[in-house]
């Protein structure tokens, strides 16, 4: 339990709590050493515990560290205290956006249109990284007095990827801006985040969620099976510009949204431009697989009925009456031949698109022609892991869909399974280098490896050797192996003048080494000079070891006599001379020891 002025890493004071969630509570810290307030969430629950998540969050952590970005909350720090995992981030000391519209209810376009703007520059930085946020909510999003806005929780929400609607506390809260792909268990992709701003935008135009429910599962199959009700219908005043943007950022086939944040981010810049008030409503390319009963048909521009009432003038003669008769008798005819008769002459049979998955082209064309369906020459790619090369996978619209006959129909054909070209990685940030290969959907190992160099504490994170070289291609799900230099530590070589004692001394403090200091009484050395030490510079440093080491330490003086003294005592002198002929004192040979 973490309390106020409690110390973590020995270096963040904690002043308050300032949020409590499922995932973790934040805390406002002094960070100590720079004399600053800081923001530290703290893992809390079943999340804290687990081992292969907390090792995903700290990778992820660190991954998010490199973003630099004004609208992106900074990451300081990463790091494990007694068991509390934590992240320190700069403190942003304002409210979020799902408070504020609270308070507001719902925001202007024009405001919503500003913080949409800063949010995908963020977004689009992070894209441009292959970095995915998976949890984009206006709980997420920061908002100062000033209108900045700041993006936070990277680190946790592409750690916990796929696990959000297992978590009981959060589920509810992040279900709401899910992308179909991924309420339905599939992986996340750059468009997966640009589904989420475009229901969050939707969010702060009306004030409320398009998709409600009593719980998350019920919430989930209506962003799978649900079309985004018409934003327009509720708040006719929004420009045609605003909704088609809702309308492509929310597309449920992936193909028919925004590649990315920063092609959101585009479209928003001319948005509330004059001549795109009233543009047309997009037309989205792609089949959005909607059955056929959930589709909202929006009849606002049915044409209404038109009632005509005819007064006819008196009538002047039998002959008119006959004339008018014959003319309304045939109008008569003629109505009842276009209404009844007509429809049944020219109505198209319907067909369902038969199943051609898994054929080449030529039999699927031949399929589909003998259901008198026409089939359009130019064919889509796709990769595909489970369809051979050069068959069909799908078709467009898709296979067991009703239509007319003679509709034309686009084959979606396999090039097989994709295969990635490693780069040369050697030299590259290796938490980068394995962020976009698993992207990319390789399985990444990274190994530390011991090569008997030095390294800054800049370069302890490259890579030094790969276990694929440069140029060669691998299928999804295979594997590459990363290996990084090691990260054990050797004693440093401390004889000679590059080192003092008190070097030594701070050293072996720095890394819990204990340090035995024996003196050796020499002029041949500087006062102070280490001379020998008991670890060579192959020894790995262990904590607690002890070193030793001799260091110099000026000669005692023997003070001369006066003649008197010599002259009476040299008889003494004589007479003791063979006595002490055969002891002698080496002061280059008198030690001290101290253990410090």
């Amino acid at each position: 339990m973490i309390v106020k002025g409690q110390k973590v890493n020995s270096r963040y004071e904690i002043i308050k709590t300032i949020g409590e969630g499922g995932m973790a509570n934040v805390y406002l810290a002094r960070d100590t050493i720079l004399d600053r307030n800081v923001a530290i969430k703290v893992l809390r629950g079943d999340l804290a515990s687990d081992e292969k998540f907390v090792r995903r969050f700290q990778r992820e952590a660190l991954s998010a560290s490199s973003l630099s970005h004004p609208n992106i909350v900074e990451i300081y720090d990463v790091g494990e205290d007694d068991g509390d995992y934590y992240i320190v981030m700069e403190y942003v000391d304002g409210k979020n956006l799902k408070q504020l519209l609270k308070k507001r209810e719902k925001l202007t376009t024009a405001e919503v249109v500003d913080i949409m703007l800063q949010i995908t520059s963020a977004m689009g930085a992070a894209h441009d990284s292959l970095i995915i946020h998976r949890d984009l909510k206006p709980q997420n999003i920061l908002i100062k007095d000033d209108g900045e806005i700041k993006i936070t929780d990277f680190g946790i929400a592409m750690a916990l990827n796929a696990t959000q609607l297992t978590q009981t506390n959060s589920a509810m809260g992040s279900v709401h801006y899910f992308p179909p792909e991924q309420a339905n268990g599939k992986g996340s992709t750059l468009k997966s985040d640009v589904y989420s701003l475009g229901i969050m935008m939707y969010e702060l135009l009306t004030g409320v969620l398009p998709f409600r429910g009593d719980n998350a599962v019920e919430i989930a199959l209506k962003h799978l099976k649900e079309p985004i009700p018409s934003i327009r219908a509720e708040l006719p005043e929004i420009p045609s510009s605003i909704e088609n943007i809702i309308i492509r950022a929310t597309a449920k086939n992936p193909k028919n949204r925004y590649a990315n944040a920063n092609e959101m981010h585009d479209d928003l810049l001319t948005a509330l431009n004059k001549e795109r008030q009233n543009e047309p409503q997009v037309v989205l390319k792609y089949d959005e697989g909607l059955d056929e009963e959930s589709v909202v048909v929006d009849e606002a521009n049915a044409d209404d009925a038109i009632v005509s009432q005819i007064t006819e003038e008196p009538k002047k003669s039998n002959k008119k009456v006959i004339i008018l008769a014959s003319v309304f008798g045939g109008l008569l005819v003629l109505t009842l031949f276009a209404l009844l008769i007509l429809p049944m002459i020219t109505k198209v049979p319907e067909v369902t698109i038969p199943d051609v998955s898994d054929l080449t082209v030529e039999e699927a064309t031949a399929k589909l022609e003998k259901m008198k369906l026409t089939v359009n020459a130019k064919v889509e790619e796709e990769a595909s892991e489970e369809i051979e090369k050069g068959k069909v996978i799908e078709t467009n619209p898709k296979i067991g869909k009703t239509v007319k006959e003679g509709t034309e129909i686009v084959l979606i054909v396999s090039k097989g399974v994709e295969k990635i070209e490693i780069e040369d990685y050697v030299g590259q940030n290796y938490i980068k280098v394995q962020t976009k290969l698993e992207l990319l959907g390789l399985k990444v190992t990274v190994e530390e490896k011991e090569d008997n160099k030095k390294y800054k504490d800049s370069e302890k994170q490259n890579i030094i050797e790969q276990s694929v070289k440069a140029g060669e291609k691998l299928e999804k799900g295979q594997e590459i192996t990363l290996y990084i230099p090691s990260s054990k530590e050797y004693y440093p070589d401390m004889v000679g003048e590059n080192w003092s004692l008190g070097d030594a001394r701070t050293w072996a403090i720095n890394n819990e080494i204990k340090l035995s200091v024996n003196y050796r009484e020499t002029n041949d050395h500087d006062p102070d000079t280490i001379i020998k030490q008991s670890k060579s510079t192959t020894d790995v440093i262990k904590a607690g070891d002890t070193l030793e080491v001799l260091v110099a330490k000026e000669k005692t003086v023997t003070p001369s006599t006066d003649n008197s003294s010599s002259n009476t005592n040299s008889n003494s002198n004589k007479n003791n001379a063979n006595n002490g002929s055969n002891t002698k004192t080496d002061t280059d040979n008198k030690t001290n020891t101290e253990t410090e």
